[in-house]
């Protein structure tokens, strides 16, 4: 480690800065929901479509 390093846990301010602040890396890295969301209604209907055939 360097000499310079600060703690951003040094005092209160330092670290809620440290913690509020963004992170352009993992904002840019976040996966869409649309595929689990469309995955989900994909496989409700398919459960309504099984239950509809073998109870109707």
């Amino acid at each position: 480690m360097t000499e310079n390093y600060t703690d951003p846990s040094g005092n209160t301010a330092q670290f809620r800065a440290f913690v509020e602040s963004p992170d352009p890396a993992a904002a840019a890295q976040t996966p869409s929901r649309l595929p689990l969301i469309a995955g989900i209604g994909v496989a409700v209907v398919l459960v309504a479509l099984v239950a509809w055939l073998a109870f109707g």
